[in-house]
């Protein structure tokens, strides 16, 4: 008998039998890593933020990540609409392919949600900040992004226009904090806009694309919003009016004197007349002005609306308005709200350039570690310093002593303390200032205080 024996096959794991494309280590487009350096001076810009709402008497609202659909549907324009990411329903429905969820495109109308859900909770008016990322799937491009963070101010259930100065003050005193060099501030009223469409014979049902036609004027100038208005198939009249005064050699004088002939135009004009009158005075590093040529897209403004320019760039860097009917989507009765929202993303990125960033990634103090014996001297050292509110880390890399103070260099700690056989047999560590290569030597009790000297 012949017995044939098959040919050797090497085992092939499940994995191994699909080919397996390598993905790709950088970040979706749109999105970002940051490294300790970059989070490090993001959290200092926050925490500056923070620091300058609560001072204003803000205090932090929190939502979720995610929404209902339907809750940020219809809120955003025709083409904010467009850029909400939406989240497919999940298990046996996923087939469908249909959506109940979205990520949240601002922090604003979840806000309003918030405050309609749980208003019995809350005290008559409310000051409310939020920090936090959004979503949108716009085209990524220098300084836009699809996932950035927004910091936001808002005040609910005060009609008042000081409401609106409270919220323009205390935006600008965060830009004033970061030492951001010159700002603008363009503000303009819903009401004016609306004088300026009835004015120039606008039919109301065509306000809204005549409105964003218009406020894209910087961006695209006269030819563009002329072609935008064309293809929104406004009465002739209506465009002509529009273009000629965009095209006279004083645009903003021009619309004002449109606008002042409209009486809802005018007093939309006054109002915000009114509230860049108490802002001035009390700006330290911008200006403010009233500016009959902005309108901002989103549709839920109803009063007063404003953007911050940076005085080195075209690009809005804050922007916000009065939204006094948006709680009708939530409640059954209108409240009175008003808020702004910080451009940050473009924001960190002005200030980068002008200021530089490079923090230290490491602790204020390195304590290095002589050999095994000591390691327990080592820690109790760094514990010591930690109890006393000093930022201190133990050496990790081990090694020669060279080269532990090289590390200590690489992670931008100020202070290094070494403790050889030495120090050790007197009791001692000797603390060297990296800077400026200065030492000295202290007891080991009193180190914490000499280390807490140096730093100031």
């Amino acid at each position: 008998m012949v017995c044939t024996v098959p040919p050797f096959t090497p085992y092939k794991s499940p994995i191994q039998a699909f080919s397996v494309t390598k993905p790709s280590l950088a970040p979706p487009s749109g999105s970002r890593d940051f490294l300790p350096q970059e989070a490090l001076f993001r959290e200092r810009v926050f925490a500056t933020v923070k620091s300058v709402f609560t001072a204003h008497g803000y205090a932090p609202f929190e939502t979720p990540a995610f929404e209902r659909l339907e809750t940020l549907s219809g809120k955003y324009g025709e083409e904010g609409e467009k850029l909400i990411f939406k989240i497919l329903k999940r298990g046996e429905k996923a087939a469908t392919g249909e959506a109940d969820l979205a990520l949240r495109y601002d922090l604003t109308v979840p806000a309003m949600r918030l405050y309609a859900h749980r208003r019995n909770d809350l005290p008559r008016v409310v000051r409310r900040y939020q920090i936090g990322p959004v979503w949108r799937a716009d085209r990524p491009g220098r300084g836009r992004f699809r996932e950035f963070y927004q910091c936001d101010v808002d005040v609910f259930g005060s009609a008042s226009p000081l409401a609106d100065v409270d919220v323009l003050l205390a935006l600008s005193r965060v830009l004033e904090v970061l030492g951001l060099k010159g700002f603008t501030i363009r503000l303009n009223s819903r009401q004016a806009l609306r004088g300026l469409m009835s004015a120039c014979g606008v039919p109301p049902v065509k306000h809204q694309a005549a409105l964003i036609a218009l406020d894209k004027y910087d961006k695209i100038g006269v030819d563009g919003v002329s072609a935008e208005l064309r293809a929104s198939d406004l009465p002739q009249r209506a465009t002509k009016s529009l273009l000629n005064d965009l095209k006279s050699n004083n645009p903003e004088a021009a619309l004002r004197a449109r606008i002042e002939s409209d009486d809802e135009g005018k007093a939309g004009l006054l109002a915000a007349d009114n509230i860049a009158s108490r802002v001035a005075p009390l700006l330290q590093g911008g200006m403010i002005r009233v500016d009959p040529i902005l309108a901002r897209g989103l549709d839920y403004y109803t009063g007063p609306i404003f953007e911050f320019i940076a005085d080195d760039g075209a690009d809005s860097i804050a922007g916000g308005g009065r939204y006094d009917n948006l709680a009708s989507l939530f409640m059954k009765e209108s409240v009175p709200v008003c808020g702004g929202s910080l451009g940050i993303e473009r924001i960190i990125m002005l200030l980068q350039d002008q200021v530089g960033f490079e923090p230290a990634v490491g602790a204020v103090c390195y304590v290095t570690v002589w050999d095994e014996v000591d390691q327990g001297d080592a820690l109790q050292l760094v514990a010591a310093l930690r109890a006393e509110g000093v930022s201190a880390e133990v050496d990790l890399a081990g090694g020669k002593l060279s080269r532990q103070l090289k590390v200590a260099d690489e992670r931008g700690c100020r202070v290094v303390i070494v403790q050889g056989p030495d120090e050790k047999a007197a009791g001692e560590v000797t603390i060297k200032e990296m800077e400026s290569g200065n030492q000295r030597r202290a007891t080991k009790a009193n180190a914490p205080s000499v280390v807490k000297e140096l730093i100031k």
